[in-house]
């Protein structure tokens, strides 16, 4: 038995998993469309790499669907439990490139805008992945859920298994530091005029 698409849409994330655990294949495709966007973006953010990205989206879902027979309702909301996969995954990944050293990293591709404002959102958010780049695992992974993500500092908590001082912390020290990076870079990516 299937829930119709549009029920499961609107059906809680909880109930929705429990539903793909039982067999409902609607409502592993409303997990899907409401999850894998999620799990991409963190991962890019914390990655800089798209295609690697994908990879860690494609195995966050796969380990939630492994997960979905034995979900137990009220345990951990689906999207901490997401969080801390796609977080783990990165984590893992980023620590096995360590060894590579920055020429040998291929340039991110850039495509050809058609107008100033593009070129300028590029270079912002090439910046940006650049500063987050340059900052230590913790202190990225906490930026990135809080202040792009905009996960509240118990749910960032939850999802790094530490305490919210210590989130606070680490966002706080995460966002001094690519104030630094970032600060030479104002004229020169379009803040200085105006």
């Amino acid at each position: 038995m299937s829930m119709a698409f549009d029920a499961s849409s609107q059906a809680s994330d909880e109930v929705l998993l429990v539903l793909y655990g039982n067999g409902d294949r609607g409502a592993a495709r409303a997990l899907a469309l409401r999850f894998t966007p999620l799990a991409l973006r963190v991962a890019a953010r914390m990655l800089g790499d798209r295609a690697e990205a994908e990879d860690v989206a494609q195995e966050a879902m796969l380990r939630l669907w492994r997960v979905a027979p034995e979900w137990r309702q009220g345990e951990a909301r689906v999207s901490t439990w997401l969080y801390r996969v796609v977080a783990n995954l990165c984590t893992d990944r980023l620590r096995r490139r360590r060894g590579v050293g920055l020429d040998e990293i291929a340039e991110p591709e850039d495509g050809t805008p058609g107008v100033v404002e593009r070129m300028i959102d590029t270079d912002r958010a090439s910046a940006l992945q650049d500063a987050l780049d340059a900052l230590p695992e913790r202190q990225r992974q906490a930026v990135v859920l809080r202040h792009l993500e905009g996960l509240t500092n118990p749910e960032i908590a939850a999802v790094m298994q530490i305490g919210v001082e210590a989130v606070e912390s680490l966002t706080a020290r995460g966002k001094r530091a690519l104030a630094a990076l970032l600060a030479g870079q104002r004229d020169e990516l379009g803040y200085g005029h105006g």
